[in-house]
């Protein structure tokens, strides 16, 4: 089994344990001192059949918790401030949670006993579960630092300024984890790591060395003089899923653009991936299959109806699919109601115009109302699309967008969506200029993705289907 499966594995056995013990605790307490009150004898303690039931209940209700604040990702590169932070969070959102759910109905003689109830779930159940953490990620840190756990590791660039910080890496006492598979320079001069570190080429080739060397971390290391290359560079690298780090100039340190996530480790300015909070992602995750199941159940009367006016309109299938590219850059195929007659792109791809023949009358109609997206719902259950997100393109058309806005790749960071704020704002792009108009409304939404952005751009689209003046 994988290092990382292997140690997620113990994190959820240390959390469902924690959870009972700190369960139990809180149970005992109830039953000896809060049921009790005043009276004189000793009440026996008896674990009953709500007992029973809830050492299921509970364990699997704080790996939720747990899970939806992400902290179950990344195992392998949990820190041990990061372990005190979120586990504080998870504790009090989750005992609050349990405090009104389960414990508000108990039988008190006063509210000291609802508060007492609710220090002493809270308490067992932090420093519990918190230990336990503690113990894994450390143990997790030790490996790492000794070398024995490490993350496979590319430089860009092979000058003096990567070959220092190469050096500094390898004399550090204690190891952050980069192991180096090797460099790509950038361009004919810097080949200074080649004495190190194998030569893989120039930075063009980088997208297939990190699918066939499993690489996990890339290191910038570029002169001030290459800086035109790093837009490039970064662009190049926002469909991958690997950490992109970049060092830094003395310029970079003095604003304050570079962090340090521990004490032993070198300055570097990392690129973040993490568009929204992991809770929120899950959060719009949970939107996204709840709305999508929902209105495909409840609209299937009116979707047949839809496909039986499209089938009698014109000949072919009622369904379009066609290929386009998702999340990191993975095609897939989107489903829609066909909105234009049969063989319409026989000539080649081509994007629609606001009068375009192809169009059938009542596909008009599915396009100004966006009733031709309901099929999407369906790529939305499977994890090929959100509700919100920039508006998946075919690669044809993907090729033609970048080679005037190289930065069309960073819309490959998110699952695509049914509506976006481009879609808002233009509708059906009708041809590349558009297409580039739209993507800046798209990276504007990525930089601030929120649950309440994705609500507001779903009132939008709300709003414009009930008017029909989509585009």
């Amino acid at each position: 089994m994988h290092r990382n499966n292997r140690l997620v594995l113990f994190y959820y056995a240390a959390d469902a344990i924690s959870a009972i013990v700190a369960w139990t605790i809180l149970y005992v307490f109830r039953k000896k001192i809060i049921e009790p009150g005043d009276q004189p004898f000793d009440t026996p303690l008896e674990f009953d059949v709500n007992y029973a039931w809830s050492l299921l209940v509970i364990p699997a209700f704080w790996m939720l918790i747990y899970w939806s604040g992400g902290m179950y990702q990344k195992v392998l590169r949990r820190y041990r401030l990061q372990e005190l932070k979120e586990t504080l969070i998870a504790s009090m959102v989750g005992t609050l949670i349990i405090f009104f759910v389960l414990l508000m109905d108990d039988k008190i003689t006063s509210y000291r006993d609802y508060y007492q109830s609710l220090t002493i779930l809270f308490c067992s159940h932090f420093f519990i579960t918190l230990l336990f953490r503690l113990i894994l990620t450390s143990r997790t840190v030790t490996l790492v630092h000794k070398g024995h756990i490490g993350f496979n590791t590319i430089i860009v660039g092979g000058n003096q300024k990567a070959l220092a910080m190469y050096e500094e890496i390898q004399g550090l006492r204690n190891s952050p984890g980069f192991k180096f598979t090797g460099f790509v320079r950038v361009n004919g001069q810097d080949n200074l790591l080649s004495k190190h570190i194998p030569h893989l080429g120039k930075y063009d080739v980088l997208k297939s060395i990190i699918t066939e060397m499993s690489i996990e971390e890339v290191i910038i290391a570029i002169e001030s003089g290459d800086h035109k290359d790093l837009e490039k560079i970064i662009s190049m690298l926002e469909d991958t899923s690997v950490n992109i780090n970049i060092i830094p100039d003395t310029y970079d340190i003095l604003s304050g653009s570079v962090k340090l996530n521990n004490i032993y480790g070198i300055p570097l300015i990392r690129v973040n991936h993490s568009i929204m909070p992991a809770w929120q992602l899950t959060i719009k995750r949970m939107i996204d299959v709840t709305v999508s199941g929902a209105s495909l159940l409840l609209l299937s009367p009116f979707l047949i109806l839809i496909a039986c006016i499209i089938s009698f309109e014109s000949r072919g299938g009622v369904f379009y699919s066609q290929e386009r590219i998702g999340r990191f850059g993975k095609p897939f195929r989107i489903f829609k109601f066909r909105t234009m007659s049969k063989d319409a792109e026989k000539d080649g791809p081509q994007l629609s115009s606001s009068n375009d023949a192809r169009v059938t009358k009542f596909g008009r109609f599915l396009r100004r109302t966006r009733i031709d997206e309901i099929p999407q719902f369906w790529n939305v259950l499977k994890g090929e699309m959100a509700l919100v997100g920039p508006r998946p393109e075919r690669q044809h058309f993907i090729d033609l967008i970048t080679q005037r806005a190289p930065h069309y790749s960073h819309l490959h960071r998110v699952r695509p969506g049914i509506t976006s704020w481009g879609q808002v704002k233009f509708g059906y792009a009708e041809n590349v200029d558009q297409m580039i108009q739209r993507l800046k409304y798209d990276i504007l939404y990525i930089e601030n993705m929120s649950i309440a952005m994705d609500i507001k751009i779903l009132f939008y689209t709300v709003l414009i289907v009930m008017k029909g003046a989509g585009k």
